[in-house]
Formats: C-alpha cells, structure tokens, sequence
C-alpha cells in the first residue's frame, strides 16, 4: 500500500526560527472516500449477510459502544481495535482542593487499532505526487515513487 503524498511549504515552526522562515512538509493526498453504502456492499459479498443486515449492525456499533463506555468498560471490537477513555485534569495541591467541576476536562476518546489496521500502517509505503511543471510532459501519471517507508 502506498500512502500518496504531497509537499506544503509552511512557516517553519521550529524552537528559533524567524517568523519568515519557511519549510516543506508533507501532506496527505486523499484517493477518495469509502462510503457506508460501498463497505456494506463489499462485507455482504464475502458473507452470508445481505447489505442491509451489515448497515443494520454497522448503525447499532457506535451506540452500543457508547453504552458500555458510559458504564465505564474498554470495548474491544475484534480485530478492528479497542476505544476507550482518558482523563484529563488540572492538578490540585490536596485531595481536598481539587474540585471535579472545575478541574476535569472533557475526556479523550481512544481509538487503538487492532492487528490488522496496525499491520496495513506498518507495511505501508510513501508516494510522492508531484505537479508536472507547464508544458512539460512527464511520465507516470505525474507521481513520483520514493524508498518504501514506515508510517
């Protein structure tokens, strides 16, 4: 799997650099979008489910998820990962001082993906897509490959 990629200039935020100082950064060239409608459809034909029995469960996940998440349980998903929250607070000097109302903030949801997405993101690689400069032919579609690397 090759992950496509673009470069940005941007102001370089580096500790000591000037306001003007700029540098390339990658950024992410999308392929498209996999609807809910094309995910049914590719589970249904590898099952013995029919696509609205898929989309049915698919629906009912996230608040069953959410369900046993507000009585405060890990859910894990099979081999699509776990999600499960963390807390986040401002520190108080004693037990006595600190106050939930104010100190607490809203909780961070985690995802943590299961053996098969961390396997695909381990085993990617990167793709440069680069812009053919005016009325200059390239070959390839315009893209560049670079040395496999690691996500």
């Amino acid at each position: 799997m090759a992950i496509k990629y673009k470069l940005i200039q941007r102001r370089d935020f580096t500790k000591g650099a000037q306001p003007t100082d700029k540098k390339y950064y990658a950024t992410l060239v999308s392929n498209g979008t996999a609807s809910l409608e094309e995910i049914c459809e590719s589970i249904s034909e590898e099952t013995a489910l029919t696509s609205a029995d898929v989309k049915s469960c698919l629906d009912r996940l996230p608040r069953i998820i959410a369900r046993h998440l507000r009585e405060g349980r890990n859910v894990q998903v099979g081999e699509l990962g776990s999600f499960r929250f963390v807390l986040c607070s401002s520190g108080a000097d004693t037990e006595k001082e600190f106050d939930a109302a104010t100190m607490m903030r809203t909780p961070k949801l985690v995802f943590t993906p299961g053996m098969v997405l961390k396997d695909v993101r381990e085993k990617a690689t990167y793709t440069r897509v680069t812009k053919k400069p005016e009325g200059e032919e390239t070959t390839g579609g315009g893209e560049e490959t670079e040395s496999p690397g690691t996500v």
